[in-house]
């Protein structure tokens, strides 16, 4: 079959979500100016860049007592700083639960029953039991086509990463299974992996 975005298609469900996937999911927390903590998953998010290390995530949909932003963006855009913080399969559970559509100034860290850490170079914490954390500050803000999309462009500055899966000098993903975004309402875990050598 064949279909444009615009005008639509047949099937019960967009697949485009499912087509682009899995996809790495960025848990974002941040502060605002008045240090209320916001912490939200997003699927649209992946690195970009590695010299310097460069990340992004985008934003779709709105809240009302937000500007018609999200939390997320708001907070970014005031302190110019966020962190990235990775989704083990432990911590499943948690990630869901802080995707909820709360007022800004309910702290899912506290909803979710997650110990914050102190950063080193950003003033917004990280998951303690996160298996990497990415302290990142701000690069820019990019209003994208459509309604309500906002993409955010960080700076990695600084990484934490878990002792508990350090292998041999390798951070071993394996270990502690990362979560990835499918379509629909479906996610999976990386458990295999295999190595491919580039030709000269």
């Amino acid at each position: 079959m064949f279909y444009t975005p615009k005008e639509g298609n047949v099937l019960p469900y967009d697949p485009f979500k499912a087509i682009v996937s899995p996809r790495p999911v960025g848990w974002i927390s941040s502060i605002d100016k008045n240090q209320n903590v916001n912490l939200a998953p997003y699927s649209y998010f992946n690195a970009i860049a590695d010299d310097p290390p460069m990340v992004m995530f985008s934003a779709n949909g709105k809240k009302s007592d937000q500007k018609n932003i999200k939390d997320s963006v708001s907070n970014i855009i005031e302190t110019k700083e966020f962190v990235v913080n990775m989704v083990s399969k432990a911590l499943l559970k948690s990630m869901n639960t802080s995707s909820g559509n709360y007022p800004k100034n309910v702290d899912e860290f506290e909803i979710c029953n997650l110990q914050k850490a102190n950063c080193n170079l950003v003033s917004v914490p990280r998951i303690s039991k996160s298996p990497a954390s990415l302290e990142c500050k701000l690069f820019q803000v990019l209003k994208l086509p459509g309604k309500d999309n906002n993409m955010i462009i960080g700076e990695v500055v600084g990484i934490h990463l878990s002792d508990d899966f350090l292998k041999n000098g390798i951070f071993d993903i394996l270990d502690f299974m990362p979560i990835a975004r499918l379509g629909y309402k479906d996610y999976t875990t990386i458990s295999k992996k295999f190595t491919l050598e580039r030709p000269d």
